[in-house]
Order: structure tokens, then C-alpha cells, then sequence
């Protein structure tokens, strides 16, 4: 643990933490949002992240990367930054959509992918954003369960998260259907759980109605991850001020593994 004078951020994140107006950058590229944040705290921060992940995608690193493991010990704060992609509709379900990548011959996958991206936006509208990528009950149950894990790892350890972010993505049909629901159930689960949560559209949504962010009308620009970074830090501020005891070493490990 680096102390309350350098916090160590540990981020779970999706592409909206490490995609810039361009595309992907690396976690380190000082102007995405988790930087922006460490840099405000004057600390560091680890981001944990992928294409497409959701809260289950965060729970499954959590348990199963033993860099993760490493990583809690050391950490002074935890950024539950998913859920936003949980909303996206996703009209082939989760294991045909992301089993694709697993067709071979190469030539029948690339046919396959583009036939099911041709087709997305227009079924994201014909079936009004159902299903989502994950209901918002699981994102519940599984951010629960991760509060949970890392309450028993670390008793006294920070944990914050936010609320899904907006878009204007041709790709899905513009359709967001999905986020109020999540956003609400999001919202009564964190208020029950003590988690702070960021509001990620008040933040970013004006950046993202007014076309300054990803051409993809997803991602942000770096107007929007300097803001949500800016916003981010206010909210973790004064939880890693406090002085903390937690378990460290093999203590702690077998509550992970």
C-alpha cells in the first residue's frame, strides 16, 4: 500500500478506460481517465480492463488473475468502473456473439463477423435493445459479490464505481433502452452497499451529445477523459485519506484465489 500521501488506484475497466478519440492507447498514456485521477491524488494507478468487459468480466479477473491477487494487496482504493457495456444490446446472446472469434476457417469467421455488425444496429432497434449485454441483475449480483469478496480481503479498503455511461453509436442503433433500468438498479444497490458512484453522464454526457468524443459515438475524447479523471478524483479524495489496517500477505491470498 502506498499511503495516503501517493494512493495506488486499482481500476477495473472496459474500453471506455483505455480508448481515446483515436482508438486503444496503453494503460500508462497519461491522458486517460485513470491517470488523470491518480495524477490529481498524486498517486498511481493499475487498470485492469478489456474490449466489451462487463461487471462479470471484473468479477472473473478479480478471482482468476493472479496479478489481480498481487495487485489488492498494494491497492488503497478499487475503481468498479464497469456496467456501462452490460446495456449495450446485444441481439445474438453473449456466448454466440463473443464465440465468434472462435470460428475457423478464417475467411467464415470474417464473413460471420461482418454479417452479425451489418446487422446489429438495425436488430438493436427492431428488438428496442433486448436482450442486454448482461440484465442488470447480474451486474448487480456480481459488483455485490465483488464488494463483498474485498470486504472479507480487505476489510477497510475503498471501493467506488459509476453509473453506465451514455452513447450516440450508429453501431447499436443508437438505442439505450437498457441504461435507465441498470442505472436505477445500480443506484438502490450502491446506496444499500455503501459504494460511491460516480454519475458518469452528468459528467461526459454533453461531451458526448455535442460529437467531441470517439467518431464511434462510444468513446470518449480527451476532453472527456480529462473531465470524468477531473471528477473521479473528487469523489475518491477523501476515502484514501483515512488511515486503514488491513490483512496483508498469505493472509490474504487464499480469500482470492
Amino acid at each position: 500500500m502506498s499511503g495516503p500521501g501517493s494512493p495506488r488506484l486499482l481500476v477495473f475497466g472496459d474500453s471506455l478506460s483505455f480508448h481515446g478519440p483515436e482508438g486503444g492507447h496503453p494503460a500508462d498514456d497519461p491522458r486517460l481517465w485513470p491517470n488523470v485521477t491518480a495524477r490529481e491524488l498524486g498517486g498511481h494507478a493499475e487498470l485492469v480492463a478489456g474490449t466489451g468487459w462487463t461487471a462479470r468480466d471484473a468479477w472473473w479477473s478479480m478471482t482468476g488473475d493472479p496479478r489481480v491477487w498481487a495487485e489488492l494487496h498494494r491497492a488503497d482504493v478499487v475503481v468498479l468502473a464497469v456496467g456501462s457495456m452490460d446495456t449495450l444490446p446485444s441481439p445474438l446472446p453473449t456466448y454466440l456473439r463473443t464465440g465468434l472469434r472462435y470460428l475457423r476457417p478464417d475467411r467464415v469467421r470474417r464473413v460471420a463477423r461482418l454479417a452479425y455488425l451489418a446487422a446489429q444496429p438495425a436488430l438493436s432497434v427492431v428488438l428496442r435493445g433486448r436482450p442486454p449485454a448482461l440484465p442488470a441483475r447480474l451486474t448487480v449480483r456480481y459488483l455485490d459479490t465483488a464488494v463483498s469478496a474485498l470486504g472479507v480481503l480487505r476489510p477497510t479498503l475503498p471501493v467506488v464505481g459509476w453509473l453506465p455511461s451514455v452513447h450516440r453509436a450508429a453501431s447499436y442503433g443508437y438505442v439505450q433502452a437498457n441504461r435507465p433500468r441498470a442505472a436505477a438498479a445500480l443506484s438502490r444497490w450502491a446506496a444499500g452497499a455503501g459504494v460511491p458512484l460516480l454519475d458518469v453522464p452528468a459528467v461526459v454526457g454533453r461531451h458526448i451529445d455535442h460529437g467531441r468524443g470517439n467518431p464511434d459515438g462510444m468513446h470518449w475524447g480527451w476532453e472527456g477523459h480529462a473531465l470524468v479523471g477531473q471528477a473521479m478524483a473528487t469523489l475518491i479524495g477523501p476515502l484514501v485519506t483515512r488511515p486503514r489496517h488491513d490483512m496483508t500477505g498469505s493472509e490474504a491470498v487464499g480469500h482470492v484465489g
